[in-house]
């Protein structure tokens, strides 16, 4: 069943700033942004034991706790186990995405994509989201970013252990899907080659936004489309410069990508649209795209969402973008659902 069917709107929330990535938030203004996203009828939620070793779930189920469990739709990741061992975040091995949650806490994570250690994961979850159940469980970040030129073991490792694991929970009715949730298109691509435990959605982030998109094009749409493979997009924004931040894959926007930017921007004025407007409905588009799950750490930014996705877009400025070549040529694009 493709989850297009179990969402209510094609907004979620994505939790990764909850977990103190950048900085250090206060309890108060965490809470009050899952408030936010409530009051403005998000019902999907992302979380990670990854964001802030556990801190994003925890602040996440303390806000979720006054609400009824029917009334959400709720996923995690499986592949790292919090332990009660401390360490030095800022020491932690994380790819390239070093120092990303610094602000978070202490407890050592460590990277296990084996069948026990994603039932202990999901165990784990269950307790800091304060719930008895969830709906989607992505197998995270078995991909290059993290593990270089040793990701393909770490794939194996999930394709005998979680993977196997999240398939049998969902044909026990147990969860209503699995997949990858993956910074990289190629681990979700290899998945779907898989004879046994094939993804039934998988979360793609930063790889399918109006500054990259070509290489998710290629194979991936296509084939998520022809095997009814939901994709839910994450980091719409990509990483925030896409919404008037400085940041780019996590780390400092380089110059070519702020150039690219400028040159989004003076397309956007030229049409008086919002340029958060345009990422979000650009990443909507793919048909095969059920949602998109923007981060946020504040809850004035949750509204600002909302209103880029009901803003209404001239059909101009998207053949602008495609006259200029800003995006792919064969990039679907919401002018193109249009009578």
């Amino acid at each position: 069943m493709s989850i297009k069917n179990l969402l209510q709107g094609k907004l979620g929330f994505g939790t990764a700033p909850l977990g103190n990535m950048f900085r250090d938030i206060p309890e108060e203004e965490a809470l009050a942004t899952v408030d936010a996203a409530w009051d403005h009828g998000v019902r999907y939620f992302d979380a990670a034991p990854l964001y802030g070793a556990g801190l994003a779930e925890i602040r996440l189920g303390n806000a979720l706790a006054k609400r009824n469990r029917d009334d959400y739709f709720l996923s995690t990741k499986v592949g790292r186990v919090i332990l009660d061992e401390l360490e030095e975040p800022s020491q932690r091995d994380m790819g390239e995405k070093g120092g990303l949650f610094e602000f978070g806490r202490r407890n050592k994570i460590v990277n296990d994509y084996s069948a026990d250690a994603t039932l202990r994961s999901i165990e784990d979850s269950l307790k800091r989201l304060k719930t008895d159940r969830l709906d989607i469980v992505y197998v995270h970040d078995a991909a290059q970013d993290f593990y270089g030129d040793g990701w393909l073991a770490q794939f194996e490792i999930a394709r005998t252990g979680a993977f196997r694991v999240l398939a049998r929970l969902q044909e026990e009715g147990v969860i209503k899907g699995w997949g990858l949730g993956v910074n990289r298109v190629e681990p979700i691509e290899l998945a779907m080659e898989l004879d046994e435990a094939r993804p039934t959605v998988s979360l793609l982030a930063g790889r399918y936004t109006l500054l990259d998109h070509e290489r998710a094009l290629q194979r991936l749409m296509p084939q998520a489309a022809k095997q009814n493979v939901d994709i839910v997009v994450g980091g719409p924004y990509s990483s925030g410069i896409l919404a008037g931040g400085t940041h780019f894959e996590y780390q400092k926007a380089p110059p070519e990508i702020l150039a690219k930017v400028e040159r989004l921007k003076a397309v956007a004025q030229r049409h008086g649209v919002s340029i958060k407007s345009a990422a979000l409905q650009f990443s909507l588009a793919n048909p095969a795209v059920a949602a998109v799950i923007p981060g946020a750490s504040r809850p004035e930014r949750i509204a600002e969402d909302q209103a880029a996705l009901a803003e209404v877009i001239p059909a101009a400025f998207w053949h602008e973008l495609r006259e200029q070549k800003l995006v792919a040529r064969d990039a679907p694009l919401p002018v193109d659902f249009t009578a």
